[in-house]
């Protein structure tokens, strides 16, 4: 299975917390799953760490990149086709950077991990 890694899946999977659900980090580990971050969750970390929503390590790209490589995790890309998705999609969720990974999953037929309870009434599947 393809799993679209929500911002805070990376985030938890790369600190010590156990805050990732069994059935979640059953789904990271498995090597037959296909594991993916979007670039806008790069960019929604960049921005929360402007704003001081987000407190990481000056070398906060360095290690979570490390992280990705570790874990087999590969960029998405933000497409066209994923932001003309965006306007057919219901308002169950209105933060513009978990909209645009619904659209995402839904265009590239991708699950994805996440805490969220918003992304439950799309059409995505869900692991947590």
């Amino acid at each position: 299975m393809k799993l679209l890694l929500d911002t805070h899946a990376l985030l938890w999977m790369s600190d010590t917390s156990d805050r990732l659900s069994a059935p979640a980090v059953k789904a990271v580990l498995e090597v037959r799953n296909e594991l993916l971050l979007s670039v806008a969750s790069w960019w929604e970390i960049a921005i929360k760490i402007g704003l001081g929503k987000l407190d990481l390590k000056p070398d906060w790209a360095a290690a979570l990149k490390r992280e990705m490589r570790h874990n087999g995790i590969t960029w998405l890309p933000v497409r066209p086709e994923h932001c003309e998705r965006i306007p057919h999609l219901p308002f169950h969720h209105r933060d513009p950077f978990d909209r645009i990974l619904v659209a995402q999953a839904q265009c590239e037929n991708l699950g994805i991990v996440t805490a969220d309870p918003h992304f439950a009434p799309y059409e995505v599947t869900v692991v947590w």
